[in-house]
C-alpha cells in the first residue's frame, strides 16, 4: 500500500505542501530504494528521509557528523511526537542503553549516529538484530567539504549500508 504522503506531512510537520524537489525525491526513495537529494541550505533535506521514517516499517538510520545537528533534529522531532534519538559519545551508560532497547524492540523511527559509530561492534551486532528499513547520509557535502582525511569513516558507509542489506538508500 503506498502511504498517503501530503496528509503524513500535514499530521506530523504541519506542512501543507512539498518544497521543490522533497516529493520526488521521497517517491523515488520509496519505489526505487535509492535517492541523492542536493538542495539549499534550507532546502528541506532532512525532511526526505523523516517523512519515509514514518511511511517505512523499522528504523531509519540517520549518520550525521556532528552531536548538535542531531540533537537540533531529535528535538525537534520529539517536539512533534515522533521516536529519535542519537547515540553518541556523551551519553550516560544509562541513556545509551535506553537507546539501544528502543532500537532492539522497534518503537525508534529514527536514529541518529556519526560516522565512527560503525567502529563499535556492539552497535553493529545491535543494528544486525534490528529492522533498519532505510540509511541516510545527512550533510552528505561535508564527505568531500572537509576532505576523505578529516572523517575517514565517511569513506566505509556504503560497505555497511551492503553489509546491513539495508532496502533504501538516501545522501
Amino acid at each position: 500500500m503506498t502511504p498517503d504522503l501530503p496528509a503524513l506531512l500535514h499530521e506530523n510537520f504541519g506542512f501543507r505542501d512539498f518544497r521543490p524537489g522533497q516529493l520526488e525525491v521521497i517517491e523515488e526513495l520509496l519505489t526505487q530504494g535509492r535517492a541523492l537529494a542536493v538542495f539549499p541550505t534550507g532546502g528541506g533535506k532532512s525532511l526526505c528521509y523523516q517523512l519515509p521514517a514514518l511511511a517505512l516499517e523499522g528504523t531509519t538510520l540517520v549518520v550525521s557528523p556532528l552531536i548538535a545537528l542531531m540533537k537540533d533534529q531529535i528535538d525537534f522531532l520529539q517536539s512533534r511526537g515522533i521516536s529519535a534519538a542519537r547515540l553518541d559519545s556523551s551519553l550516560t551508560g544509562a541513556e545509551t542503553r535506553a537507546v539501544t532497547d528502543g532500537l532492539r524492540a522497534g518503537t525508534l523511527k529514527l536514529l541518529y549516529v556519526a560516522p565512527e559509530r560503525f567502529n563499535n561492534e556492539r552497535f553493529l551486532e545491535n543494528l544486525r538484530r534490528a529492522n533498519i528499513s532505510l540509511f541516510a547520509v545527512d550533510e552528505a557535502h561535508c564527505i568531500s567539504e572537509w576532505g576523505h582525511n578529516f572523517r575517514p569513516d565517511y569513506l566505509k558507509l556504503a560497505q555497511f549500508a551492503r553489509d546491513l542489506e539495508v532496502p533504501r538508500i538516501l545522501a
